[in-house]
């Protein structure tokens, strides 16, 4: 095991840096802009981050309410 971490080296360190930054930001935006259609941002941000990832990102984007329905109701 020791060896594939050693092997891994400063790019797959780097590299596993970049996805979890990508997952943050992702959790991040799918929660400000659940927010930002009137649903729940913390819920929308748990499905996000807890189904495999990118899934839930994927999932929100296809089922999120249009930005025109939105602004019609309010």
């Amino acid at each position: 095991m020791g060896e594939f971490i050693l092997g891994f080296g400063i790019f797959g360190i780097i590299l596993s840096l970049i996805i979890f930054i990508v997952y943050l930001w992702s959790i991040f935006w799918a929660y400000k802009d659940a927010e930002r259609r009137g649903k729940p941002g913390w819920l929308v941000a748990l499905v996000v981050a807890f189904l495999a990832w990118p899934v839930g990102l994927l999932l929100w984007i296809l089922v999120r309410p249009n930005d025109r329905q939105y602004y019609q109701q309010h």
